[in-house]
């Protein structure tokens, strides 16, 4: 009960436990889609779970009942919110230093450090399409399906990402 300024005692109200039990089907279900989508993403399994976390986060501010793709949505939501969190690294010029690597394994590391800072410069969208293509391995028809796109034009947007990060990284 709270006690507002001498008047009446208000009742607080719980959270309605029907909006509880809908989240945590949701959690259940797409918590491991989210971190694998963004471990995909961001390469690093402490940062992954962080992007899970802002995700559902997000996700217990909002009205799920209305949500008709939750999938595409947290999918999505996992792309954006890997992406903020590397373009926040790159602001601010902190990268986590890995362990010590062999030389080969330096290589790979700066290539892939290379290809995720190059993925942050992308729009949402365009590193949406890639990241579904190339981290999670759907179809350009799969991809069409879920963005509401014709599967000529997944490939052609694909084929001019490939190229532009060709041009990035070179």
């Amino acid at each position: 009960m709270l006690a507002i300024e001498n008047q009446e005692l208000l009742p607080v109200s719980p959270p309605i436990p029907q909006q509880q039990q809908a989240f945590a089907m949701l959690y259940d279900t797409y918590h491991p889609m989210v971190y694998r989508t963004a471990f995909r993403v961001t390469g690093n399994a402490s940062d992954a779970e962080d992007v899970m976390q802002t995700v559902f986060v997000r996700l217990m501010k909002r009205d799920t009942s209305e949500m008709q793709q939750p999938e595409s949505y947290l999918r999505r939501a996992a792309v954006n919110a890997s992406i903020d969190l590397i373009r926040e690294r790159q602001k601010a010029a902190s990268v986590p230093i890995d362990e010590a690597s062999p030389p080969a394994c330096t290589e790979l590391r700066e290539l892939r450090d290379s290809l995720r800072k190059a993925i942050a410069k992308l729009d949402d969208r365009q590193a949406l399409l890639f990241s579904l293509r190339y981290f999670e391995g759907h179809t350009n028809q799969e991809i069409a399906k879920m963005m509401g796109m014709s599967q000529i034009h997944v490939a052609v947007v694909l084929h001019r990402i490939k190229a532009k990060l060709q041009k990035e990284l070179k």
